[in-house]
């Protein structure tokens, strides 16, 4: 499967689940439970991201990956001067740092045309 739909897919489920459960979402992240929307706001972009980026073609799709990739990569930032300024744990900034700029190499990989999954082993013919 081409990574940018394994990325758009991630996108809408997290996406959902921000919406629906927020403060589960929160608990997940290691976040304070007491501001569920602006977790419903990150849900809300993550799902637009999503499925703007599933169902458009050619230019459109390259462009959507490139602003995917830039904001994933402003949040992997952001996370890192936020553990950098004490205001965010290391238990919880890193792998929010982490997960973002998986996605950002799951964009690159994406743009470059990269499958990623199970090989399909070449059959051989039989010799005649």
């Amino acid at each position: 499967m081409n990574p940018v739909t394994s990325l758009s897919l991630g996108r809408i489920v997290i996406g959902v689940a921000a919406v629906a459960k927020p403060e589960l979402v929160q608990q997940r992240l290691g976040a304070d439970g007491d501001r569920p929307l602006i977790t419903q706001w990150f849900g809300n972009r993550e799902i637009a991201l999503g499925l703007a980026t599933l169902t458009a073609r050619g230019r459109a799709r390259t462009t959507l990956v490139l602003l995917g990739m830039a904001v994933d990569a402003a949040d992997a930032a952001t996370a890192y001067r936020a553990m950098e300024a004490d205001t965010l744990p290391r238990e919880v900034g890193l792998p929010a740092a982490g997960v973002a700029g998986g996605a950002v190499l799951s964009g690159l990989l994406g743009l470059l045309g990269v499958k990623v999954g199970r090989r399909k082993k070449k059959q051989k013919k039989a010799a005649a």
